[in-house]
């Protein structure tokens, strides 16, 4: 029996669907259904490696871990990585397959229906229920030519809809009203009901408001869902959601925020510990001199994100902190950063060309055509401490810094380099501090300890707290029944 399928559509951007989705996920898996979750067509640099070596949405891994499944390249088929303002690396099926400007993809869009077709029957073969995020607003009907993100999809699959909207940033009646008025009416019959998200305070003030959206759009009111505080807690798959989190006291962690920052779920586990404040450095602000650690974040575009954190004096900020005796750690593009110099013989980020890094490890990276996408484990040196995480880059890095790795991967290959005094380090492994060893050894580094949690125990906490949430809010039982 084909399996059934029910997508989530907002309003706007930001709206909670992949909250919601992370949580239904979870609710329908505890009733013992077999669900998947499927985005067609993501946004992000903030990704996940897949257990065959690909890359989809890091929110699309959550809603996986929330429905107790691995990730697949199937459950996010159109991943659009922004290398500039207008233009994306565009990765199909977990694969790069070219970049493209924003009016080019239009184009695109056409050909990749067929693979996110695709993707979504092999979900749909092995499961009981498919849960599909859709992308940005259901009304931007300026898109929907070629759409496959939204009621595109859902018109060539057929699959119902629901349409979420969010109380707390105001106007939440003209926003989903608004959409009924917009969308061609093929689209708007897609929709089965609606769900207002965020709310606070009294429920019984808004059931008029529920009403009236009823009555105006003849969609069915599905559920008033109150604000969830703990949503803050799950890895966020935009850096938007990191900020006004931080925490004051403690040790100080800064991290410059750039263009293209990339992967910053590296920083949730250390956001979650209590003797550490996550400070995310602005664009226009100075790295704090009382930083502890200074942490350079991935990136998608190293060489314009370097010249960027040049032009905001970032550079002198680190370079002073070094002076003082601080530590640096660079992940990723971070870790290209801190060498001598970066290469770009392909062009893969602009015109082919070398820059000068930052200088403070004795390495130099040349960027390569080819990415590497896997899981990692293995040591971190010379204490031997375990790590898991995951590599997801392109470059490669050597120089005699590099003599001194800062960990060992499990098919023996030395990842990172040191300095000589220890102060300063980089690695190409994402995800060192989810681990709990390697968590609790930097921060023993900075004269922290860690919390009495252990973080991949408070995401799944966070997650069954999110579907009983759901489950006293929502009509659960008739969602399922609309799944077609």
């Amino acid at each position: 029996m084909t399996a059934r399928a029910l997508m989530i559509q907002g309003t706007g951007s930001d709206v909670g669907k992949s909250l919601i989705v992370a949580g239904l996920a979870r609710l329908y898996a505890r009733r013992g259904l077999r669900v998947r979750p499927f985005k067609p067509q993501n946004m992000s640099n903030n990704a996940a490696v897949t257990a065959d070596g690909g890359e989809i949405g890091r929110a699309q891994a959550l809603q996986a871990r929330a429905a107790g499944v691995a990730p697949s390249v199937h459950m996010n088929p159109v991943l659009l990585k922004p290398q500039s303002e207008i233009g994306s690396q565009v990765v199909v099926q977990g694969r790069m397959v070219g970049t493209a400007r924003a009016r080019e993809y239009q184009d695109w869009k056409p050909r990749l229906l067929a693979a996110v077709v695709e993707s979504f029957g092999r979900l749909r073969a092995e499961s009981d229920l498919v849960l599909v995020e859709g992308a940005g607003s259901a009304s931007e009907v300026n898109l929907r030519r070629g759409d496959i993100a939204n009621m595109g999809f859902a018109r060539a699959t057929g699959t119902p809809v629901i349409l979420l909207g969010d109380i707390d940033r105001g106007g939440v009646i003209a926003s989903l009203v608004g959409t009924k008025a917009v969308i061609d009416p093929e689209d708007a019959a897609m929709v089965r009901g609606f769900l207002v998200n965020r709310f606070r305070g009294d429920p019984a003030l808004f059931a008029d408001g529920m009403e009236l959206i009823a009555a105006r759009t003849g969609w069915e009111a599905l559920g008033l869902i109150p604000h969830f505080p703990d949503a803050a807690r799950l890895p966020a798959e935009d850096v938007l959601g990191l900020r006004g989190a931080e925490r004051p006291g403690g040790k100080v962690v800064a991290v410059p925020v750039l263009p293209r920052i990339a992967n910053f779920d590296d920083l949730d586990p250390l956001r979650a510990e209590p003797g550490v404040s996550v400070v995310l450095v602005e664009p226009g602000r100075p790295i704090p001199a009382a930083a502890d650690l200074v942490l350079l974040p991935g990136s998608k575009t190293t060489i314009p994100d370097l010249a960027f954190l040049r032009a905001q004096g970032w550079d002198v900020d680190i370079l002073a902190h070094r002076r003082r005796g601080g530590r640096v750690l660079g992940l990723c593009g971070g870790y290209q950063m801190l060498g001598t110099s970066l290469s770009d013989p392909h062009g893969i980020e602009g015109p082919p060309g070398t820059v000068a890094g930052l200088g403070l490890l004795d390495v130099a990276t040349v960027l390569t055509p080819e990415k590497r996408l896997a899981a990692a484990r293995g040591v971190s040196l010379p204490d031997e401490t375990p790590f898991t995480g995951y590599e997801m880059h392109v470059g490669e890095t050597a120089g005699p810094d590099a003599a001194r790795p800062l960990v060992r991967l499990a098919d023996g290959r030395p990842d990172g380099a040191v300095s000589a005094d220890g102060l300063v380090c980089g690695t190409y492994v994402h995800g060192l501090f989810a681990d709990e060893g390697q968590r609790a050894l930097w921060l023993s580094r900075l004269g922290a300890a860690p919390g009495p949690e252990a973080y991949e125990a408070v995401i799944e906490r966070v997650l069954d707290r999110l579907a009983d949430h759901l489950a006293a809010h929502v009509d659960a039982d008739r969602l399922l029944a609309l799944a077609g």
